[in-house]
């Protein structure tokens, strides 16, 4: 965007001559004569000072005496869409380039008005005219890229930085948005060499070391993922975001405590919130402290009452310290608020199951198995249920899904054999031991224990070659 710094001219460098001008302009004669030239100098030198509704007034002066200055219309029209008065800011621009169709800095700054004004497809069009008349332009490149990835044409504006960096390597921000942009796309590695490059030019982006933590973060490169937000947080003390992804990153590591430590910066520098009272939670919950995970779980409440993690994971605390009655209220809440979630409904199954509330247990774990139907685990316990309701024949059906979902695991077959053996079906009922005991011969150990009724029987014994 055009700038209204001084031309290295002697005569602009002239501080004392330039503040003569000022106090000229200011002087209560403001009808005096000055020419354009100094006018212009007027205007950069309140720009410089941030007085942007000064600097306007003196371009509106400049166009009172020459309205066919394409110039002027285009500085004001810089000017005003820095005030924020982006329809005016176009409409000065459109006036600029009906005196100058071809003025590349016009039509660049006319591109970079209409996106603010939500217009993105009129802004590549105005991108595309200066890049037809300048095609090396890497400010129209850049801005036509930063538009691209606002409509989220993520490959494309890929494209786009790479041609503006191949011609201005060192462009202060390109190399910062193709990291966000190889980030978005999945091209970890390439995100972290982006940033890295530039980083190289501005060590002291604490946006760009808290983003290059984020996506090393998702390699898994926790070490170097925390390094990269120590370095933001020792640019930005107050950074809470770093704070609360460094702590992140620690948990990742298994470095509890200090995961703790920092998730407890980001409530003392922006205060509680629900998300960051929920990982000192869980963190706490790992830890197998379950009284202070229990209050944060509340405190993330406390904030959102419609935090569905937080009622889950209030159930598992109070499933933990075996109060199930009151972990089973939190995970009825839990599925109320987010019946989606299979982990959820397998929880209060569980819960159900212990209470002995056994119709209640079946509608949850039918639920758990209908919402993540290849979890071997859910279906077994599914089957385990079904058979102590006495519903073997449900309960096979069940039990022959697990062992679908996971042929080699020997404890679905161990205790499939049992649903088998109850309808009648004994010659099955022993291959579905003998293949349990193939897979794991300390199943064979167990049976006598396990299922005494069967063991008892010695024509089942015979077959399993247990007399021997």
């Amino acid at each position: 965007m055009l700038n209204f710094e001084f031309d290295e001219h002697d005569e602009f460098t002239d501080e004392e001559r330039l503040r003569e001008l000022v106090d000229s302009f200011e002087a209560e004669d403001r009808a005096g004569y000055l020419d354009s030239d100094a006018l212009d100098d007027i205007a950069s030198w309140y720009y410089e000072q941030g007085r942007f509704e000064d600097a306007l007034r003196v371009v509106n002066r400049v166009l009172g005496s020459h309205p066919f200055s394409s110039d002027a219309w285009m500085r004001k029209g810089v000017l005003l869409n820095t005030l924020d008065r982006h329809a005016e800011a176009l409409d000065a621009y459109d006036r600029a380039l009906a005196l100058n169709p071809v003025d590349v800095e016009t039509l660049l700054n006319r591109g970079i008005t209409l996106d603010t004004l939500d217009r993105p497809n009129d802004a590549l069009e105005s991108y595309r005219q200066a890049l037809e008349l300048d095609p090396v332009n890497d400010e129209a490149l850049f801005n036509n890229g930063v538009t691209l990835e606002r409509l989220n044409r993520l490959a494309e504006a890929i494209g786009v930085f790479e041609r503006c960096a191949e011609l201005n390597g060192d462009h202060p921000e390109v190399w910062y948005e193709l990291g966000y942009c190889y980030d978005r796309t999945g091209e970890h590695a390439l995100a972290v060499d982006a940033y890295d490059r530039h980083l190289d030019s501005d060590p002291y982006s604490h946006d760009a070391w808290y983003n290059r933590g984020i996506v090393l973060n998702k390699m898994g490169r926790f070490d170097e993922a925390i390094a990269s937000y120590d370095m933001a947080i020792v640019i930005a003390d107050d950074f809470a975001s770093a704070f609360y992804n460094r702590g992140n990153a620690m948990a990742n590591l298994g470095r509890l405590d200090e995961a703790i430590e920092n998730y407890l910066q980001v409530i003392e520098i922006e205060g509680a919130d629900s998300a960051t009272c929920y990982n000192i939670a869980l963190a706490y919950e790992e830890q197998k402290q379950y009284r202070e995970a229990i209050r944060y779980f509340e405190q993330a409440l406390e904030s959102d009452e419609t935090y569905s993690e937080a009622w889950y994971g209030l159930g598992c605390c109070f499933d933990a310290l075996e109060r199930f009655d009151e972990a089973l209220v939190f995970f009825n809440r839990a599925v109320v608020l987010n019946p989606g979630i299979a982990d959820f409904w397998y929880a209060k199954a569980d819960c159900a199951y212990t209470l002995g509330r056994m119709g209640e247990a079946l509608a949850a774990y039918r639920t758990t198995v209908h919402l993540s139907p290849e979890n071997r685990d859910a279906w077994v316990d599914y089957a385990e249920t079904l058979f102590e309701a006495r519903r073997p024949e449900d309960a096979l059906e069940a039990y022959r899904r697990a062992t679908s979902i996971e042929p080699g695991h020997a404890g679905t077959y161990f205790q499939q054999a049992k649903a088998l053996f109850a309808l009648g079906h004994r010659e099955e009922s022993v291959r579905s031991l003998k293949t349990a005991f193939m897979l794991d011969p300390s199943k064979r150990e167990e049976f006598a224990r396990a299922y005494p009724e069967m063991y008892g029987d010695a024509r089942i014994r015979r077959l399993l070659d247990m007399d021997t």
